[in-house]
């Protein structure tokens, strides 16, 4: 049985939220509407039609649910700042409500000597930007500059862990192509010029901080997957291949000063050839001192002539008879261990810190407790693995559980549970669930 002190003295352990999914008070204290509450409004967007305008309420049970991150024993908790809680029109006139109120949960953090890390962008750009074309649109990058460097000289002085953006691809993938998450944009038309965009930030967003906080410790976050193909046919191979240049490439290439890898894949050669990208390469550079990975499973597709542009689909792991989460996510800590390796692999990567893993289950309340045994395993998997890559050598200081408390999962609404505390979203109770006693024990050895 793996312990905490197993990944040595200086490891640190935390949970990662954020404000959308747990915050509530959308329309109050001055703040102006994000896209998520945008499209949460619009029929059938989101399962069962749940909104995020109360969520957990943490607006206002900051304290408690602080609290409850000190007695599960973690040394670090991982919040975001929403951008139109602080500046509602996403430029210009700021909003001192917003902006106190993350001043007192940063105090909290520090009064209970928990590590405060600050994701910067976590999904909710503020409506007002998106009207004008948000993350399509070249002018988000200047209001995304003025965002940062508020934030910074707010902060920057109790406040040295940052992120800059949460799962680049995530959000312009499911936001600006497909238009299942916010702001519901379909097409290639968006997603090029989102990504481009989106790849600026990162980079301004880390030399703003760089400049502006003194000892800053400067990180981004990646959604990834290890792919694989579902034969070895030349089709299947280069199927997977497509899919890891989107969702393993397309954001940490342009960090590390690579560009994007538009060798492997011809229609990212005619993304370059249309934006220009190549003229963006030197900007798109940033010396990270971390990159957050946030790995929940592997995907494996199969060639499909008939699907547009990427001509692959997934096969899912109950079609193949796989362990899977509630979600239907493959679980594989084999290739939670592969995607680590892979993304170490890159030589200016110099540390990996793990900003999210976790697993959506379908919990088992009983006599006042909540059972999550399957919760326990996954992590019990997921941990020796991750300690198995940190023995190799890589260089992995991190780990943050997705998630604290059960929240407003983004399309799934209030039906995906990764929390290790359970929310009643009727009462806005907390129960500490199984898996979080577990932790609080994990931690302790």
């Amino acid at each position: 049985m793996i312990k905490a002190s197993d990944f040595g003295p200086n490891f640190t352990w935390g949970v990662a939220t954020a404000a959308p999914q747990i915050e509530g008070a959308a329309s109050q204290y001055g703040k102006g509407p994000s896209i998520w509450d945008t499209f949460a409004s619009r029929s059938g967007k989101i399962k069962n039609n749940h909104q995020p305008d109360r969520a957990c309420d943490f607006y206002h049970r900051y304290r408690e649910d602080l609290a409850l991150v000190k007695l599960l024993g973690f040394k670090v908790f991982r919040f975001s700042i929403a951008w139109s809680r602080i500046l509602p029109n996403g430029i210009g006139a700021t909003n001192q409500q917003g902006i106190s109120f993350y001043h007192q949960v940063i105090d909290e953090c520090l009064a209970l000597q928990i590590t405060p890390y600050i994701t910067l962008y976590h999904w909710d750009l503020p409506q007002a930007l998106e009207n004008d074309g948000g993350w399509t649109s070249f002018s988000i990058n200047a209001a995304f500059n003025a965002f940062v460097k508020l934030c910074a000289l707010e902060y920057g002085d109790k406040v040295k862990n940052w992120l800059i953006l949460n799962e680049p691809f995530g959000f312009t993938s499911l936001g600006y192509m497909l238009g299942v998450h916010a702001p519901g944009k379909t097409g290639l038309s968006n997603f090029f010029p989102a990504v481009l965009h989106t790849a600026l930030a990162q980079a301004d967003g880390g030399h703003i901080l760089r400049s502006e906080v003194k000892n800053a410790n400067i990180g981004t976050t990646y959604s990834c997957s290890e792919i694989l193909p579902y034969t070895q046919s030349d089709n299947d191979l280069l199927a997977a291949k497509r899919v890891d240049c989107l969702m393993n490439r397309l954001f940490v290439e342009p960090a590390q000063g690579l560009g994007f890898p538009t060798a492997d894949w011809e229609m990212l050669e005619k993304f370059q050839m249309e934006y220009g990208t190549w003229r963006f390469n030197n900007r798109m550079k940033f010396d990270f001192d971390f990159i957050g990975l946030q790995s929940y499973f592997p995907l494996t597709v199969k060639y499909n002539p008939f699907i547009p542009v990427i001509q692959a689909w997934e096969v899912k792991a109950k079609s193949r008879k796989k362990p899977h989460t509630a979600m239907g996510w493959e679980v594989n800590a084999d290739s939670f261990y592969n995607i680590i390796k892979q993304f170490s692999s890159y030589p200016q990567v110099k540390n990996i810190v793990i900003t999210e893993n976790g697993a959506a289950y379908r919990d088992h309340l009983a006599t006042g407790n909540v059972v999550d045994a399957e919760r326990i395993k996954y992590f019990e998997l997921y941990l020796a693995a991750l300690l198995k890559v940190k023995n190799e050598g890589i260089n992995v200081t991190g780990y943050m559980v997705w998630t604290l408390m059960d929240n407003f999962e983004w399309a799934e609404g209030y039906n995906a549970r990764f929390g290790l505390i359970h929310t009643d979203f009727a009462t806005l109770k907390r129960t500490i669930k199984y898996s979080g006693y577990w932790w609080q024990e994990f931690l302790r050895a």
